[in-house]
């Protein structure tokens, strides 16, 4: 008999999904970094055995919306409750229980089996963990708590296997070779992506979105080019930098990890152009793939 589900990952900003993501799928799917709201979309990642498919999914971090772009980003993560066959819901050991309580209400009415899982217990010391699970175990009582630590890829063995035995009985739902519903050109804007908020500070990196008008695949090679879009004239100085020096880091550490993901020389050409209050514009949220509706 063979196995197949969604496991749909759900939880507020920072409290390391994506790397939760990246340890079960075994693939570098979804950017991780410390800054919150790096996750914009829903990335699904595909795990394939002989009997048994499991479709993760990890969306955006839970927040309450003060842009459009932010209220795309909550509607991926309430469409994450309606189609789950399993739900992780990940926490950590710093965050307060009682942090976005709507979404919680909603998670309460789920009927499907929920794994809630308390990430970075490195962090902390048995008589606050135990604690913590209490508080969690008061709000959604029907939550089988699991503590674990991504990072240390502690408990992660425990988790997979709680979500095999979860899985029910289907026929796998993508094909048994394809491990992301995404296209390549969705991983390069996100690992361009990734090196701005790692190497900008302030709010530069989320007044940023990254688009692909060339990718040319070779035998051997990538022919890319990307542009980097921000809201204002004094974000593009600041995203090229004195002398284009900050640029060229950026797409230099960026063609790096492209040559790693895709495993060929990367040809990388980043141009900068300024489109005013995007992240307000509902046309250009649109064009870029974000969900509004």
């Amino acid at each position: 008999m063979h196995k197949a589900g969604f496991v749909n990952i759900v939880g507020n900003p920072n409290v390391g999904k994506s790397t939760l993501m990246n340890l079960l799928v075994g693939e570098r799917v979804s950017i991780a970094t410390f800054k919150a709201q790096t996750t914009r979309h829903r990335i699904m990642g595909i795990l394939n055995t002989e009997d048994m498919q499991i479709v993760f999914s990890d969306t955006p971090g839970v927040l309450k919306p003060n842009y459009k772009l932010q209220e795309s980003m909550l509607n991926f993560s309430e469409s994450a409750l309606a189609d789950a066959d399993v739900l992780l819901y990940v926490t950590d050991v710093v965050e307060k229980p009682d942090k976005n309580m709507d979404f919680i209400e909603k998670v309460r009415k789920m009927e499907v089996p929920i794994l809630l899982l308390i990430n970075k217990i490195d962090l902390s010391n048995q008589e606050d963990l135990v604690k913590r699970v209490e508080e969690w175990h008061e709000l959604i009582p029907q939550a089988e708590i699991i503590p674990i630590s991504a990072l240390s890829k502690f408990g992660a063995d425990v988790v997979m296997k709680r979500i095999k035995s979860l899985l029910p009985d289907s026929p796998p739902y993508f094909g048994k070779d394809q491990w992301t519903d995404k296209p390549a050109r969705f991983f390069v804007t996100e690992i361009i992506r990734e090196k701005i908020l790692l190497y900008y500070d302030k709010e530069i990196p989320y007044s940023v979105e990254v688009v692909v008008e060339q990718f040319k695949e070779e035998a051997k090679s990538i022919h890319i080019n990307a542009v980097i879009y921000v809201e204002r004239d004094s974000q593009k100085g600041i995203i090229i930098g004195k002398q284009g020096k900050a640029l060229k880091k950026v797409s230099t550490e960026a063609r790096k990890t492209l040559e790693h993901f895709f495993q060929k020389n990367i040809y990388l050409e980043v141009f900068v152009k300024v489109d005013k209050d995007w992240r307000n514009s509902e046309k250009r949220l649109k064009n870029f793939g974000y969900q509004l509706d």
